[in-house]
């Protein structure tokens, strides 16, 4: 809670206003029964009109200022609650952004979605209900005590016997409950994760008719989340009925002991009717602080696992030059000996080592997982090298500040997403070019043809994820992003697998006049997307098993020669 409570401090001046105003107001209502039994006892039976009247009028001022008082503040917490949790949601953001792919992958994705919304509100929610009950239910519980204690204090004991069992239920549930709506929340991270999962795959899920299959996935952890709150709201539900039912025993004590006292004459009505109306309220304030702790032990679950988001460090952090000294090398990219492990035991990639030279080009084949994608994501520092190093112009890439090393390149990967926009934002990607530099850019990516044939041009909208264009438009578009800003270093990752090879060949010519002094990295299972590279990998289980030229590896690879003539033969294999 100390991280949440960070991000109270700068409303601490309002709260107090606020707590104020809500005291004020709560101290006046406080009032009002003792009011009310001074006119019975001591008012009516004067038989005085003005004076009723007066004092009747006293009653509707003070309900009045009482009402006022309580809008007031609980305005001002509505506005509190709502900038502390818009700062909350901000800060969890960018920290989300900022986490590495490794510390991404510890949370999952729909466990951070989760917690920056369902665990931000629950947080927000707490933050509001204090306010509003956290001042008003502790005056109320403990002014109604006093008063009824200098009113009649036989009877007040009676009723104050009741407390410490309320407060012993609502501390015991309330320890019980936290980590069971922790348990909750890891179900709804569960679920989020399917649901996301199955909208994202949707078409390929019936077009395998695999939907039977997914609605059986999802049963199965909306059973689980059914189960864990129903854990929750059996242990949290026993709350009201417990507080009712010791409630409902302390009238009936007060209603006992009152009807003796005033056959014996040691009280009055007047007394007894305001001692019932305190009881009320000491009720009502019993229940608010009963709704604050249920409250509490959500948004205490809600509260730690924002913090282990906020409170994680980075881990990506820039090195210094003194502890990876740069070394003097005349190639653009540098692979030294690297090695790295996913999970810390099997190697996924092992012992790489090759220089591409300034404006030159690589090109990585292999088959499915050889290690061609991890490979690009050392070199894009999404993880950090398990052994040995990464040197771009002589620096390695942990010494290199961020927004200078990611300013390096433009990449189109595999599953790069567009958003529900107009194609000239996409490509423009938040970045400052014009107009003529984005239809540049889709010229080089062979997009300018599509893209015109729409009657709105570069300002027709994509569907979220550009579901409504073919899969080889969606790569062109992503390609024409990449090239836009003119990047040090192009990075195609599988990014043409859906092009034909007339296309294709087209934009390796249009990349080759247009991209000069780029070096272009080409990720691919297709030959003829890296025959014309300067360098080529051929990757097989993490190892390079073949590195040269088109002609050299013909000659040098047994594989990369099978895959070639197995695709320049006439069996196009993708």
């Amino acid at each position: 809670m100390k991280t949440i409570l960070k991000y109270l401090k700068p409303f601490y001046g309002r709260m107090s206003l606020g707590l104020l105003i809500k005291a004020s107001g709560t101290l006046v209502e406080l009032a009002l029964p003792y009011i009310l039994s001074h006119i019975l006892k001591n008012v009516v039976e004067r038989q005085d009109v003005r004076l009723i009247v007066f004092w009747g009028g006293v009653m509707i001022a003070c309900a009045a200022l009482a009402c006022v008082c309580n809008i007031c503040a609980n305005r001002m917490a509505a506005n509190v609650a709502r900038n502390f949790s818009e700062r909350i949601r901000r800060d969890l953001f960018r920290r989300t952004m900022l986490l590495s792919a490794a510390q991404t992958d510890a949370f999952t994705i729909p466990s951070l979605e989760s917690r920056i919304t369902t665990d931000t509100y629950n947080v927000h929610s707490f933050v509001s209900m204090m306010q509003r009950m956290g001042v008003r239910a502790p005056i109320l519980l403990i002014g109604g005590i006093a008063i009824t204690l200098i009113m009649d204090s036989y009877l007040a004991l009676a009723m104050i016997a009741i407390l410490p069992f309320i407060f012993i239920t609502v501390y015991f549930i309330s320890k019980k409950g936290i980590p069971l709506y922790t348990k909750v929340q890891k179900s709804v991270d569960r679920m989020i994760r399917v649901v996301r999962e199955d909208t994202m795959g949707i078409r390929v899920i019936k077009a395998l008719s695999k939907t039977d299959y997914e609605h059986r996935r999802y049963d199965t952890v909306n059973r689980s989340l059914v189960r864990d709150e129903k854990r929750a709201g059996i242990t949290m539900g026993v709350v009201n009925p417990v507080m009712t039912l010791l409630m409902n025993i302390g009238i009936v004590a007060v209603v006992a002991l009152s009807a003796s006292r005033v056959a014996e004459h040691k009280s009055d009505p007047e007394t007894v009717i305001a001692f019932m109306q305190y009881f009320t309220l000491i009720s009502m304030a019993m229940m608010s602080v009963t709704r604050i702790f249920m409250m509490y032990t959500k948004s205490s679950a809600s509260a730690r696992r924002i913090s282990e988001v906020i409170d994680t460090p980075e881990d990506l952090t820039v090195k210094s030059e003194s502890e990876y000294p740069p070394s003097p090398v005349s190639a653009h990219i540098v692979f030294e000996n690297v090695s790295f492990s996913y999970t810390g035991s099997h190697p996924n990639l092992a012992d790489i080592s090759f220089e591409v030279p300034p404006g030159g080009s690589l090109g990585i084949i292999g088959a499915t997982g050889s290690g061609k994608s991890t490979l690009i994501k050392l070199l894009l520092r999404f993880y950090d090298v398990g052994a040995g190093r990464i040197l771009i112009n002589g620096r390695d890439i942990r010494t290199i500040p961020k927004n200078a090393f990611y300013a390096m390149f433009g990449t189109a990967m595999q599953n790069d997403f567009l958003y529900a926009d107009t194609i000239e934002e996409n490509i423009r990607f938040g970045r400052d070019l014009t107009s003529e530099q984005i239809v540049a850019a889709a010229k080089t990516a062979q997009a300018d043809d599509f893209i015109s044939s729409f009657p709105e041009s570069y300002a027709h909208v994509l569907s979220q994820k550009g579901t409504n264009i073919s899969g080889g438009q969606k790569q062109r578009l992503l390609i024409a992003r990449a090239v836009a800003a003119r990047p040090e270093i192009l990075v195609l990752d599988d990014s043409s697998s859906a092009l034909d090879y007339k296309t294709d060949a087209s934009l390796r010519q249009a990349l080759a006049e247009e991209m000069k002094g780029t070096t272009v990295i080409t990720v691919a299972q297709r030959v003829s997307s890296v025959k014309s590279c300067s360098v080529i990998l051929v990757l097989d289980e993490g190892r390079i098993i073949g590195q040269g030229t088109h002609e050299e590896l013909m000659q040098s690879c047994p594989q990369y020669r099978e895959i070639s003539e197995s695709q320049m033969g006439g069996a196009f294999v993708e």
